[in-house]
């Protein structure tokens, strides 16, 4: 399985998601990228040109890149894997020290009412110490494949990655 993997706002591009995608057999493509300096339309629209040239079956996104990959799941109807979403970027970005236009993520925020959760597997730490949105992540995406892992923080090392990976794949 082929595995587009989004990191979070200042994080790695071989986060914790990554390592238990690869240890679960999955090629993963995972771009390094600095969120402060990229347009949000020229980044979907980046990463449309990479799912569509490397055939990618799943989405994955931690943090800011589950708010990206899920307007892409959004978008293109294809599944996703979700770990602690900042579904609402517009909220969390200013107080970790982000200084650009947020407009842009109010726009696509819009578009997440339409995501079709039959594609959303999401994994959330009941401790997230950044993201004290999850109740409204719950309420928009909630399905069976839901967890909440009630002592998780917001690093995706303090999760089960490996194991709620591999319910889903």
């Amino acid at each position: 399985m082929k595995i587009l993997n989004l990191h979070g706002y200042n994080g790695s591009s071989h986060n914790a998601a990554y390592a238990a995608l690869t240890e679960k057999g999955c090629e993963v493509i995972s771009p390094q990228t600095d969120y402060d300096s990229i347009n949000a339309h020229d980044f979907i629209s980046e990463m449309k040109t990479i799912i569509s040239e490397q055939n990618i079956d799943m989405l994955a996104g931690t943090s800011f890149g589950g708010f990206f990959a899920a307007v892409l799941s959004t978008e293109l109807d294809m599944p996703v894997l979700l770990v602690n979403p900042c579904l609402m970027p517009f909220l969390h970005l200013p107080r970790l020290g982000y200084r650009g236009d947020i407009k842009p993520f109010i726009e696509l925020f819009g578009k997440l009412s339409g995501i079709n959760t039959d594609n959303v597997s999401c994994i959330i730490g009941g401790a997230d110490e950044i993201i004290d949105t999850h109740d409204f992540t719950k309420k928009l995406m909630y399905n069976e494949r839901f967890r909440i892992i009630p002592d998780g923080k917001h690093s995706g090392a303090t999760l089960p990655l490996k194991e709620y990976f591999g319910e889903i794949i």
